[in-house]
């Protein structure tokens, strides 16, 4: 019996009981956001999956192709290298490090190594370019080996309508105990206390907190302690952005009257297309004007949250 985790047998479990458990520790698909790797989630988006009640996924229709196309990518896997693989049908928990958690793809049978499956768009091909693993992958396979104790995770995907690739990772030392000490931090620090993990700009930062502090209340206004020097540094960025965005502008304008009528252009190691599109849409204005019963009917009303900052000149005191 191996000694460094413990097995929870998921076979026939159903897929909410499946999610409950993920909940109970980090996974490897969490490692990636909590080292801020994952372009797609954030520590925060981890934190609140860890630390609500809901059990329910909302799964789209990549995730639902990823999943169904796993035993096919596999199955290639096996098809190049020769190796035969199994489900395990078992979480694994890390005995050292209980709050780590696994729930691998397939085991490689016959070696000490596990198997990640992927698929990815032809969009996402130039990701895994040269040999390159994206990032977040990469950390998901090392918390993988951390906690089964196993030297060697491959990863295979498939890019869709292009072509089969996999690789070989390699026990790292200094990238897994660096992996540990993030995981332990953010789970004794974060999850258990409940303390919202610190924002990262990202996208899905954004949403979360859309998500968590949905409406808003009209009460006295909330002093902003400590503020003051963020807010002027945010000042400094929103001017040069703006002053960004009007050199792109600029640019982009050069590059359009250079070619007039004409739809493509290109230069060395750039392809450039102005081309015309047409697109039809719904004059809300006249539509609630003058059909205002069709608009009602079709109208949705949403809620959201704006954010805004103004600058307030300070008023001088009265001598």
């Amino acid at each position: 019996m191996n000694e460094i985790y413990e097995t929870i047998p998921t076979a026939g479990m159903s897929r909410k009981e499946w999610l409950r458990l993920r909940k109970t520790g980090i996974g490897g698909s969490d490692a990636g956001a909590i080292c801020g790797l994952n372009p797609y989630s954030s520590a925060m988006s981890v934190y609140m999956n860890k630390t609500t009640d809901e059990a329910e996924e909302q799964e789209g229709e990549q995730l639902r192709q990823g999943r169904d196309l796993e035993e096919y990518v596999a199955r290639r896997f096996c098809e190049a290298t020769g190796f035969k693989v199994r489900r395990s049908n078992m979480m694994y928990r890390s005995k050292e490090h209980p709050f780590m958690i696994a729930d691998v793809d397939r085991l490689v049978m016959g070696a000490d190594a596990g198997l990640e499956c992927k698929t990815a768009s032809a969009y996402s091909a130039d990701k895994w370019k040269d040999g390159n693993i994206p990032l977040h992958y990469l950390m998901q396979c090392y918390h993988y080996m951390a906690v089964t104790g196993k030297r060697t995770w491959y990863i295979a995907v498939v890019i869709l309508g292009t072509e089969f690739k996999f690789a070989k990772i390699e026990w790292d030392d200094t990238t897994i105990r660096s992996l540990i000490r993030l995981e332990e931090a953010f789970w004794y620090r974060n999850v258990l206390p409940r303390i919202m993990p610190d924002p990262d700009g990202s996208k899905a930062c954004d949403e979360i907190l859309e998500q968590y502090f949905h409406i808003s209340r009209k009460a006295m206004a909330v002093p902003l302690v400590g503020f003051d020097e963020k807010l002027r540094h945010r000042e400094d960025i929103v001017a040069q952005a703006e002053e960004l965005e009007r050199e792109r502008k600029q640019i982009e304008q050069e590059i359009k009257l250079y070619m007039g009528d004409h739809e493509d252009a290109y230069a060395d190691g750039y392809r450039v297309s102005w081309s015309s599109v047409e697109t039809a849409r719904v004059d809300t204005k006249r539509l609630k004007k003058e059909r205002p019963e069709i608009y009602r009917e079709f109208s949705n009303t949403t809620s959201s949250r704006r954010f805004a900052v103004r600058a307030v000149q300070e008023q001088k005191k009265a001598a």
